[in-house]
């Protein structure tokens, strides 16, 4: 079954062939980096109208890499939820358009399985395993227990982890998206510059959950602080200590978790998997078996929408015509085989 995959859900406009589920055809994905960093951030207007304007585009190059006609389409997985609704409604429409066109079955995909479906597409990873997904919108430790089942343990409280790179990477005058940045001049820092707080949450929340909004004010304030201090505050000092704070308080949670639940394998997904010291650091805990997506697989893409909806459409889950977009997935405690 070849499916076409579709993904609106932000900033980026993408769109993937994936046969049964793994081999990828073509994966195109059209950025629009260069339109927000002026902003320094993603403006959701700008985000939806550039869309409307790269989504057939895309389409057209998907199928050509894959040297596929629509004819040799069989279904179409397409981002319902969550995300920034005007852009998730572009990517939607398109593919409610062609589907109702060609009479092709639909599925509306959760990002966030589809995020952590990402890495198996290049890899065979058993049931249960530990889910770490880390973007600019989302921190999220889940047990993952089926492609459409998972129970989440706990989740940041404030700023994502990805956006707090963001913020700290503006704060340095580093340029957006700040990530990339920030993880390239850490490669020349050092990591114990800087000692930086690991923000506590208080008590009564659950024991999996995350802050990084403290993390974020205090590399901002220890900064102006040293900088009056005279002491060295060079850039690559600040980033590689705070990169490192980062990456220690998440593998210190994932640690705990494999602990707990007896389950020794990770993966990662999201934009922030791709940061250098992230993998470096899972990598090297022989206790844990980590997996990453390749780079282009981390952040947003079609493939990932595509890989997971095969897995519904070919159960015979169907999305009715009605499928509308949605903002934020409603915080229950699991995903237990949502039909959309």
């Amino acid at each position: 079954m070849v499916v076409l995959g579709i993904d609106t859900s932000c900033d980026d406009c993408a769109a993937a062939l994936v046969k049964d589920g793994k081999t990828i055809l073509s994966s195109v994905i059209a950025s629009q980096n260069d339109a927000h960093a002026v902003f320094q951030g993603v403006v959701p207007e700008i985000a939806s109208r550039l869309h409307t304007e790269q989504i057939v585009p895309v389409y057209r190059k998907a199928l050509d890499d894959a040297g596929l006609t629509e004819a040799d389409i069989d279904a179409i997985a397409v981002t319902a939820r969550p995300g920034l609704v005007g852009s998730l409604l572009v990517g939607l429409s398109f593919a409610k358009a062609l589907a109702f066109a060609r009479r092709l079955p639909l599925w509306g995909v959760d990002h966030i399985l589809a995020h952590l479906y990402a890495a198996q597409l290049e890899a065979e990873i058993s049931y249960p395993f530990l889910g770490l997904l880390v973007s600019g919108g989302h921190t999220i430790l889940a047990k993952v227990t089926a492609f459409d089942e998972l129970e989440v343990l706990g989740t940041t409280v404030d700023d994502a982890v990805g956006e707090a790179f963001d913020k700290v990477a503006k704060f340095l005058g580093l340029g957006y998206p700040g990530g990339k940045a920030v993880d390239h001049l850490a490669q020349s820092g050092q990591s114990d510059a800087f000692h930086f707080p690991r923000p506590q949450l208080k008590p009564g929340r659950r024991p999996y959950d995350l802050s990084f909004s403290g993390l974020k004010t205090a590399v901002i304030h220890q900064r102006e602080n040293f900088l009056r201090a005279g002491y060295d505050n060079s850039l690559p000092n600040v980033c590689a200590s705070f990169q490192k704070t980062v990456v220690d308080m998440l593998l210190a949670l994932v640690k705990k978790a494999v602990k707990e639940t007896g389950i020794s394998t990770v993966v990662l997904a999201g934009g922030v998997a791709s940061n250098s010291s992230l993998r470096q650091e899972f990598s090297r805990v022989r206790t844990l078996t980590a997996f990453y997506p390749s780079l282009p697989l981390c952040t947003d893409n079609g493939a990932m929408v595509a890989g997971l909806g095969y897995h519904h459409l070919q159960r015979g889950d169907r999305s009715s015509w009605e499928l509308n977009a949605e903002s934020r997935v409603p915080h229950f405690k699991s995903f237990q085989k949502s039909r959309t």
